[in-house]
């Protein structure tokens, strides 16, 4: 029996791409297990049920020395399900599983896959602002979804240099290394060209894209007398500025804001705050919070819902992940499959990539006024707007899935059968 363990030192439900990729998997007959824990802030989030897939979770333990306990004891159990199981390729997905990954793959007969989502920062103060909920302090809190925040800062202790010694070395052995676009993936490449680690496999680059079965049919031209504004993911300033709400409060009072997700570890406290500028900008009634929702199938139900989709990045940031998000955040990809136009920042790739193509418009999410004024626009132009939502929605189904995207791994994975 063909069998795959995935291995997450976090909720693996956090990460649409390996939802997506053991999917793919399972319909082509391997068996998956992933072994993970219980998450904060991310722990409602769910896989859909798959005969051939299995989740299994520990217990989500906060930082300090039970937290140590608590890793030990991963890695153990993640050995006993390896030796039970007897799995062809262990599929890791997270700095912290590659000290256990770096040790099973001394087994003969197991194979290594390790897809970073989010690039380790070396120089950011132990406490980044932007740490995110769904890991664990013992190594690197990311945010709820891949490429959506980077790596928090990191305390460069000795077992943070073990974790990084356990990546490069990793690297080294593992037959393929995934990551999410190409800046991330030629930054992994120089590392390793800089230190006597030599990758014996391939780097592929995998964006981020949500599965060809999610992709709708071509929306409806009827519009509701409400506009909706959709933002989906982790509820932090510079995802959710209050300059949205801001400029909102400029806009007639049909045009509203909804927001889908969780806080993160680093600005607990955010989505109140949110609240409480809603109430003083006179717009509270415009601006409704859903929380989090534990399937994607009803998160993409949202965007179906929504008339036009947020995916605000800093102009500028000392962060490298942040630098770099083009195909690694999933936001632009689940509004488009749902032929939602997008309002994204003006940085340069994003406007090449979104806006040049005509998938959507560009503002400076700093600026009040260059929001509105974005915002009124796909207001007055409607049809304008709805043809942005329909290419976005062709190119997704055409190429921007990951059915594509994953190719290459997939093909790697059945070779190994021969």
């Amino acid at each position: 029996m063909n069998r795959i363990i995935f291995i997450q030192y976090t909720n693996p439900a956090a990460y649409p791409p390996l939802q997506h990729g053991s999917r793919i998997l399972a319909r082509a007959g391997w068996h998956i297990l992933f072994l993970g824990t219980r998450a904060l802030g991310a722990d409602a989030l769910q896989f859909p049920h798959h005969e051939r897939i299995e989740v299994r979770q520990l217990k989500f333990c906060p930082a300090g020395w039970r937290q140590k306990l608590h890793y030990l004891c991963y890695c153990l159990w993640v050995i006993f399900w390896t030796l039970r199981w007897q799995p062809r390729f262990i599929y890791a997905s997270d700095p912290a599983s590659c000290p256990i990954a770096l040790l099973l793959s001394y087994l003969p007969y197991l194979k290594v896959i390790y897809h970073e989502h989010d690039s380790p920062n070396f120089r950011q103060p132990a406490q980044s602002q932007e740490a995110g909920a769904n890991s664990h302090d013992l190594a690197l809190r990311t945010d709820t979804q891949p490429g959506e925040i980077s790596s928090a800062g990191l305390a460069v202790s000795r077992f943070m240099r073990f974790i990084f010694w356990s990546r490069r070395e990793l690297a080294r052995c593992a037959r393929l290394c995934v990551l999410p676009n190409e800046k991330r993936a030629a930054r992994f490449n120089d590392e390793l060209a800089r230190s006597t680690t030599k990758n014996r496999g391939s780097t592929l680059v995998v964006w981020n894209c949500p599965s060809s079965e999610e992709v709708s049919e071509p929306r409806s031209s009827r519009r509701d007398a409400d506009f909706w504004i959709l933002y989906h993911g982790s509820i932090v300033p510079t995802r959710l500025p209050l300059t949205l709400l801001e400029a909102l409060a400029t806009l007639p009072g049909l045009i509203k804001l909804r927001i889908v997700g969780y806080e993160t570890i680093g600005h607990r406290g955010y989505a109140e705050e949110l609240r409480m500028n809603a109430r003083r900008l006179g717009i509270n009634g415009r601006v409704e919070f859903l929380g989090t929702v534990p399937q994607r199938t009803e998160l993409l139900n949202w965007c179906q819902k929504s008339d036009v989709g947020v995916a605000f990045f800093p102009k500028a940031s000392e962060d490298f992940n942040q630098q770099y998000m083009l195909g690694a955040s999933n936001k632009p990809f689940d509004y488009l499959s749902r032929g939602v136009a997008l309002l994204v920042s003006d940085l340069p790739d994003w406007r090449q990539t979104y806006v040049d193509l005509g998938y959507g418009l560009a503002c400076d999410p700093d600026k009040p006024e260059s929001i509105a004024s974005a915002l009124r626009w796909f207001v007055d132009h409607p049809r304008e707007m709805r043809a942005m939502g329909e290419r976005g929605r062709q190119r997704i189904a055409k190429d921007w899935n990951y059915e594509a995207q994953f190719s290459p791994v997939f093909q790697q994975v059945t070779t190994s059968l021969l």
